[in-house]
């Protein structure tokens, strides 16, 4: 495999756009970061350990098991941990027209959860793909790619059930509306330190707060009010769970305004003071899948700003190696 393709061990990789392939791999393992560039759907794969990400989308950390897939203009930073293995694919818009000429096929915005013997296949293929000589555009390689863009299709399975809830007169519309509503919820994930307002979100889709508001209790379940509210208390029990934060921290971290207000909303969100959550009460382990990043994510956005500011000045990245790629 192209070392270029992989930032291991510190390394900082650099993705920029490309034309002419129809899917690239790229890796990061071991403190190692992807800066990714291109204009291109990207899925990242948690194959071990953990990962923060830092899009324009927000801030998100990945868990073993975990996947995410941002649009094209989302420009992800991923970052493993120490013990962190994170796979992904940059997609051409070719490879996606190229999938749908023979059959209905999407890959949408969103992040969810894999299961294991899905993600070690998932990942075996990627391997193939990404072992090939790079700029490889025979037969062989489509078809590897194909098979893994359908393997990636099924992933996002239960996501996709809810396109036919979308209105709109047509399936291209349906779509439209449903990919500018996952952008939305993506958002939404990413942002949950804090409170998130209905202009916010439907100024992102374009849509109306009356018509965001409709739409979106129609696909979810749920009003966009109450999904921000059950993040942020998500992402507290995270805090709680995974942090020395005392619980007070936990409340501004979460965007309370005061720790009346979070305590109670936090019991009756989880049936128990936030204290008898941390001193070890049961929970879903699944719970934590979907949520903000914990506050050590604020460490990507501190290294963004510096290799902002070392790009000016020329100079590296303190810690990183730093390979380009086009």
């Amino acid at each position: 495999m192209d070392k270029a393709k992989w930032a291991d061990r510190g390394q900082l990789l650099r993705i920029g756009s490309a034309q002419g392939q129809w899917a690239r791999c790229v890796g990061a393992s071991r403190l190692g970061s992807v800066e990714f560039h291109g204009q291109e759907l990207s899925i990242w794969i948690q194959m071990r350990g953990g990962a923060w990400i830092e899009a324009k989308e927000g801030r998100f950390y990945l868990r073993a098991g975990d996947w995410i897939a941002f649009a094209r203009d989302s420009a992800p930073l991923v970052q493993a941990d120490a013990q962190g293995l994170c796979i992904g694919m940059g997609i051409s818009d070719e490879a996606l027209k190229a999938m749908t000429r023979f059959g209905t096929f999407d890959l949408h915005v969103g992040l969810g959860r894999i299961a294991p013997d899905k993600a070690r296949d998932i990942a075996r293929q990627w391997y193939r793909i990404a072992s090939q000589h790079e700029g490889a555009i025979g037969t062989g390689h489509q078809a590897r790619v194909r098979s893994l863009l359908l393997k990636l299709e099924d992933v996002q399975a239960d996501d996709r059930s809810r396109i036919p809830l979308c209105p709109g007169a047509s399936l291209a519309r349906k779509r439209q509306v449903f990919e500018r509503m996952q952008r939305a919820r993506l958002f939404m994930e990413g942002n949950c330190d804090r409170i998130i307002r209905i202009a916010e979100l439907a100024d992102r889709t374009q849509f109306s707060m009356w018509y965001f508001s409709k739409v979106f209790h129609r696909l979810y379940g749920e009003s966009p009010q109450a999904a921000c509210a059950n993040l942020r208390l998500k992402h507290a029990a995270n805090l709680l769970s995974t942090t020395p934060m005392t619980i007070g921290e936990v409340a501004i971290a979460s965007g309370f305004d005061n720790n009346c207000s979070f305590a109670r909303s936090f019991r009756a969100h989880f049936g128990m003071t936030a204290s008898d959550y941390r001193s070890g009460a049961p929970r879903d382990e699944g719970q934590s899948a979907q949520m903000c990043a914990p506050t050590r994510a604020n460490h990507i956005a501190a290294g963004r700003e510096s290799l902002r500011i070392d790009r000016e000045t020329g100079s590296a990245h303190p810690g990183h190696k730093v390979l380009q790629r086009s």
